[in-house]
């Protein structure tokens, strides 16, 4: 549908569904396994798991021991961790031959809180308590715990990223000083903490910075922590905006981009494809923030970013419900959703639950209709590289703007192909590295080991997409002229050339063919007289099937060869077609190749001309050559010469061969 186009934000399709919150049901999700739990009377009427898979959903029952406040499963799924309360929490061992029976921790600590709690690698749980942290090791054979590791700080909440075990918590009396900390196996690796700087302190102070204006992503294989401040100090404050604070190895989160919102009201951020999405619900628009394209605003420590694209509204979808009983069962119907509802919870990366609907979805960005929303095509052209299933679109948009009506100057086309080739020259400079590590002993790092890879790779878009998807499409169009066609065939191997990427002969071999289809032969001429078009065999051979067409094409052909170093036997090949024999022998001379020379083949050329001078001069040719490496005119057996031996003797007489020294 056209009005498809009008939508660069979309919810999954096919939403997982669960039964929605209600008087008897709580619903909980669990940010590590990414599951949604479905508690029926505190567990006693059941409890049902929906994953994004079936290896993830099940369901079970449990004892009602009072009301929980959080549950989630271990890494394998092997453990079950139940919340009731702020003091302890139980665990029960699922596939342990039907035992069910649970056993439970306690916090340290009389006046200590449980505020949660995480998993963080296989069998290890972190309690967040309102005084510290305390790692356990469980162990489900014994039906106990081991304390591991415990951190004393003060505490008002906590944020958890699970794809990086990277937990962020809350201290100081306005919630403002963060503090994160990375889990390894066995193991908690305190980060230096860093201040959130506050637009306004109340006074007397209290808790302003909270839980739900702070959020971790994974931008670029990056770590951030996203704040978002609803109130920017000055008259010429615009609305709120989110600053980002990326973290260090060894020094305090460093605030590296602030990204301008220009409204006010509740936000939700998500992560989608390293783009920061942020939802607006009074508006019920959403925007698109990308870091690392060029900021129109800098002062040289933080950079300052617009949305990428006017907010728009997610695109809108329907969701199939039961309706009128029949027969043979409910009849099914689409129902409109209200998007950007009140009783929306947004997740990281990109996870948005509606709870009293029953439905979890996934937000993802559509590329296409961008195509157009973006009409700066250099741009367009930095956002997509930067995209993970963008090769398609990159490549339609190359193709658009060659396009009658569509066309741009060749300026900007050759700006665009210098943002693809200068990628493409980066991907084969890094494959290289990656090879000679690998044959030098070294293990590459695509295949040490599973951890996650830095994002360093942008789409790459190599010749063949291009000779096959835009410009062998374009060359064989009617409707477009081709000299506009071979300017953009020579602008496109001029950026190669550029960057230094040796182009391959079928880029060479298109432009030949549009220009001998046009009968342009003065301008290929001149094409390889200075060298545009590269010197190969595969050319050369091009050259000489135009013989017919384009006489001069043989000796450009063989003045091509010539300039090939390793293309001599081509060209005595070629010399030896054209019955050139003689041309053949003071080339091989030339280049040194007669001591290996195959006699035979010159013999049974210079035979087939029916030219007996001809013949006697390429026999002794060989005859001399025979004399200087063996000191003896003769033929070995080896090289099958016999039947010229006596067509030799035949024609001149015996008395004509060589003398023996």
């Amino acid at each position: 549908m056209a009005e498809d186009h009008n939508f660069y934000i979309e919810l999954s399709t096919n939403p997982v569904r669960f039964e929605p919150i209600s008087k008897a049901t709580n619903v909980f999700y669990d940010e590590v396994k990414r599951q949604v739990f479905a508690v029926r009377s505190g567990g006693a009427l059941g409890v049902v798991v929906r994953g994004p898979d079936d290896r993830t959903s099940t369901s079970f029952r449990m004892e009602d021991k009072g009301p929980v406040i959080s549950i989630k499963f271990s890494y394998d799924l092997k453990i079950l961790a139940v919340q009731r309360s702020q003091k302890t929490v139980e665990f029960i061992n699922f596939h342990s031959g039907g035992d069910t029976s649970e056993y439970s921790q306690s916090c340290k600590g009389k006046n200590t809180k449980i505020i949660g709690f995480n998993w963080t690698n296989i069998n290890e749980v972190v309690f967040i308590t309102d005084h510290g942290l305390e790692l356990y090791q469980v162990i489900p054979e014994k039906k106990s715990l081991k304390s591991l590791k415990n951190i004393n700080i003060s505490v008002n909440w906590f944020v958890f990223l699970a794809d990086n075990s990277l937990l962020l918590l809350s201290s100081s009396t306005l919630g403002n000083v963060l503090n994160p900390f990375h889990f390894k196996a066995g193991n908690v690796l305190k980060m230096a903490k860093f201040e959130i700087d506050l637009p306004q302190v109340p006074k007397p102070p209290k808790l302003c910075l909270l839980e739900r204006d702070v959020t971790i992503a994974n931008l670029y294989s990056h770590l951030y922590i996203v704040v978002l401040r609803h109130q920017v100090r000055g008259p010429s404050s615009k609305g709120a905006e989110i600053v980002l604070y990326q973290l260090q190895k060894e020094s305090p989160a460093k605030r590296t981009d602030v990204l301008r919102l220009n409204m006010t009201g509740r936000f939700a951020v998500n992560v989608v494809d390293n783009l920061v999405v942020v939802h607006h619900q009074a508006s019920k628009t959403s925007m698109i923030f990308d870091i690392r394209l060029p900021a129109p605003e800098t002062d040289g420590y933080v950079n300052y970013h617009h949305p990428v694209l006017a907010p728009l509204p997610i695109r809108p979808i329907k969701l199939r419900v039961a309706g009128i009983p029949t027969q043979t069962g409910l009849e099914m119907r689409e129902v409109g959703i209200e998007l950007y509802s009140p009783n929306w919870v947004v997740f990281q990366p990109n996870t948005v639950i509606d709870a009293r609907l029953g439905c979890l979805w996934h937000v993802h960005l559509r590329l296409e209709p961008l195509v157009t929303m973006i009409p700066d095509k250099c741009r367009l052209i930095d956002f997509l590289l930067l995209r993970r299933e963008s090769k398609k679109v990159i490549l339609s948009v190359c193709k658009q703007v060659l396009l009658p009506g569509q066309q741009c100057s060749l300026s900007i086309i050759a700006r665009m192909f210098d943002k693809l080739n200068q990628v493409y020259r980066t991907f084969l400079e890094e494959e290289q590295s990656s090879t000679q590590n690998f044959e030098g002993g070294a293990v590459p790092k695509a295949v040490a080991g599973s951890a996650r890879q830095p994002f360093t790779r942008k789409i790459v878009i190599d010749q063949s997409d291009m000779y096959t998807h835009v410009l062998t499409p374009v060359a064989e169009r009617k409707d477009i002229k081709y000299k506009f066609v071979v300017a953009v065939l020579v602008e496109y191997i001029r950026s190669l050339n550029h960057f230094q990427i040796p182009v391959q002969h079928f880029l060479y071999e298109l432009v030949i063919n549009t220009l001998v289809h046009h009968n342009c032969f003065y301008q290929l001429h001149q094409f390889l007289q200075y060298h545009v078009l590269s010197d190969s065999k595969p050319i050369a051979c091009l050259l000489l099937s135009l013989e017919s067409c384009y006489p001069p094409a043989h000796q450009l052909a063989l003045d091509m060869l010539k300039r090939v170093s390793t293309a001599n036997e081509e060209i005595i090949e070629v010399l030896l077609s054209k019955n050139q024999l003689l041309a053949a022998l003071r080339f091989l001379r030339s280049v040194g190749g007669a001591d290996n020379a195959s006699a035979r083949k010159f013999l049974d050329a210079a035979m087939s001309t029916a030219d007996n001078m001809l013949f006697y001069t390429v026999f002794k040719f060989f005859e001399q050559r025979n004399i200087r490496l063996r000191s003896n005119p003769q033929f070995v057996q080896g090289e099958h010469c016999e039947q010229y031996v006596k067509h030799f003797e035949a024609t001149f007489g015996s008395e004509s061969l060589a003398p023996i020294p």
